[in-house]
């Protein structure tokens, strides 16, 4: 703001802390910004020792979980028992750890006893249920910065009933967020609500079964499919293996970017070499500029704005030639690298955990739908064309065959890459 003030000519006005326009009342906005500056760390620092000592005390910081409130009492910030939510916790607890029941069972379940989970919401969230039968808050303790402290409030399960629930659930965290296709990523086909990820774990056996729903399919006369996770990999995996080529069809793509990078590189070279004229040009007329004011040819007030416009125009093309030499050198290599993840994916796939196989459903697809059991999407440029196909002419000569995959190469222009790139990133 300042150097607006002094090169541009924009006043600096502050209505609620004026200041003067010179050395003296710029030390002084200085001075003010910093002990605004000092009042902020100091107030972290001592936001940061208060929570140390609530949780010393054995308070909860923030919301009380479910089944209990926060309420004030002599000005203080305390937390008592919710009667009814405290009571469906126990109940939860108590047919979970002695009756054979999964946590969709579990849910269903409570609905049938006519328990609510809330005045306005009446269904049990599956998430929720599974968040609560891990919570050791309820055997009275609390958590802070992933330890868990004593705390003051009253439990509401028996630290036996607590530890058979956790051998039941087999230590397993349900998170929803990190199964592959649920945490935002796919909507309805059919009401366009977030598809949910359940995982299930049969006590018996103890393995492990992902499925996949509408978060309202439970309500209503809404279709109640669910689709197994592996059925959805299938579905990926059957995109991944269309979009790799046959190993000759890969050769000569590959060959037809090198050749069209080289291309890029010589009309990068051209545009470079323009620009640079055009700078040196800007340059000489900044000397000249310069002359005529020793000289006294020209006024102050001339030779600034003059100066100013001569100093802008040089910055813009500076900029220009960073991004053409950028550009030169990132263009072909983005290029080669995104063919190469296209002709590997499948293998990487397979090979990936949650957050690498989140980042390539993000790098190749888009849109994502679940319509009944299939998968629906958009396929990113430039990952479509190669799913389509790329097109081998019968003429093996080199010319016509880069003649040829010239029409597939507008797809791996600036934009696409660039956002390619970024995914990948």
């Amino acid at each position: 703001m300042e150097r607006l003030e002094s090169e541009q000519g924009v006043p600096f006005i502050s209505v609620s802390q004026p200041t003067d326009n010179n050395p003296a009342g710029r030390m002084m906005r200085r001075t003010l910004a910093n002990m605004a500056s000092f009042y902020t760390e100091q107030q972290s620092v001592d936001v940061r020792e208060g929570h140390a000592r609530r949780i010393q005390e054995g308070w909860f910081l923030g919301k009380a979980p479910y089944g209990y409130r926060n309420v004030r009492k002599d000005g203080r910030g305390l937390v008592e028992i919710d009667i009814a939510a405290a009571d469906n916790v126990r109940r939860m607890f108590e047919l979970f750890a002695f009756e054979p029941l999964t946590i969709d069972a579990l849910v269903d379940k409570l609905h049938a006893e006519g328990r609510k989970f809330r005045p306005s919401m009446h269904q049990f969230p599956r998430s929720s249920v599974d968040n609560i039968l891990l919570d050791r808050a309820y055997i009275g303790e609390l958590e802070y910065k992933g330890q868990w402290y004593p705390g003051k409030h009253e439990p509401l399960v028996n630290r036996g009933t607590w530890n058979r629930v956790q051998a039941l659930l087999g230590g397993k965290t349900y998170k929803s967020h990190e199964l592959t296709y649920a945490g935002g990523l796919v909507r309805c086909g059919h009401c366009g609500n977030l598809i949910t990820g359940e995982q299930i774990i049969k006590p018996q056996t103890g393995k492990q079964y992902i499925y996949y729903r509408c978060t309202v399919s439970r309500l209503g006369d809404h279709p109640r499919h669910r689709v197994t996770e592996a059925q959805l990999d299938e579905q990926i995996l059957s995109v991944f293996r269309s979009i790799q080529q046959p190993e000759d069809v890969r050769a000569w793509f590959a060959e037809a970017l090198k050749k069209w990078n080289a291309d890029h590189r010589i009309g990068s070279q051209e545009h470079t070499a323009l620009l640079q004229k055009e700078l040196s040009q800007l340059r000489q007329q900044q000397d000249k500029l310069l002359n005529l004011r020793l000289a006294e040819e020209i006024d102050a007030d001339a030779f600034a704005m003059k100066k100013t416009e001569l100093r802008d125009r040089m910055a813009h093309v500076t900029l220009q030639m960073e991004v053409v030499d950028r550009d030169r050198g990132e263009q072909g290599e983005l290029a080669v690298k995104t063919f190469e993840l296209s002709q590997a994916l499948e293998s990487k796939w397979l090979s990936a955990g949650f957050a690498e196989k989140r980042k390539l459903l993000e790098i190749v697809f888009s849109n994502f739908r679940l319509d009944g059991v299939s998968l629906c999407y958009e396929i990113n440029k430039p990952f479509d064309v190669l799913a389509k196909g790329l097109s081998v002419p019968s003429d093996r000569s080199n010319e016509i065959r880069t003649y040829a995959a010239v029409e597939h190469l507008p797809a791996f222009s600036n934009q696409h890459l660039s956002t390619a790139a970024r995914r990948m990133r």
